[in-house]
């Protein structure tokens, strides 16, 4: 049981953050929350030993403290910040983690050119019928939800935690 919370709930929780930023500029609080509390609701089932799962925390704290300076610099939201902390928390210190983070940063970096095109060419696309949420084009900021969702369904399966989730199931 705890292989199928390992293998489905942050690719669903990822893909539901990406939406709910696109539609409404925004990323609920309880994404985040279910995702710390189901990591530590599975993590004794996980087999993570406690060196592991202290390498986990240690992933999250890192990411926290780069978050929050960023969003004290007014460069990063909240909830973006607390959905790369969360999320960061199911990957643990290690490479898979960079690979995450990484990917973020191009993926959004790309995200945010094609969301300042289609603000700075809205007339044109509105003429050919594209519909887009009105939050999404009247907002100053960029959802970067969808970069956080993207580039976490690409690098989770790489993960440790998912690894072990499927050993196991073998």
């Amino acid at each position: 049981m705890h292989q199928f919370i390992v293998l489905m709930l942050p690719p669903l929780c990822l893909a539901l953050a990406a939406l709910t930023d696109f539609f409404e500029m925004t990323i609920p609080n309880w994404i985040s929350a279910l995702l710390i509390l189901a990591f530590l609701l599975i993590s004794p089932f996980s087999d993570l030993t406690l060196i592991t799962f202290g390498w986990h925390l240690i992933a999250a704290v890192a990411v926290f403290a780069a978050c929050f300076a960023l969003f004290a610099l007014n460069v990063m939201g909240g909830g973006d910040a607390k959905l790369l902390t969360a999320v960061s928390l199911w990957f643990g210190f290690n490479t898979s983690l960079f690979e995450f983070l990484v990917l973020t940063g191009y993926i959004g970096g790309l995200l945010t050119i094609a969301v300042l095109l289609l603000r700075a060419n809205w007339d044109m696309f509105a003429t050919v019928g594209l519909r887009l949420p009105q939050t999404l084009m009247a907002a100053k900021k960029v959802p970067y939800a969808i970069a956080i969702g993207a580039a976490g369904l690409i690098a989770y399966p790489s993960s440790p935690l998912v690894m072990a989730a499927i050993q196991s199931i073998r």
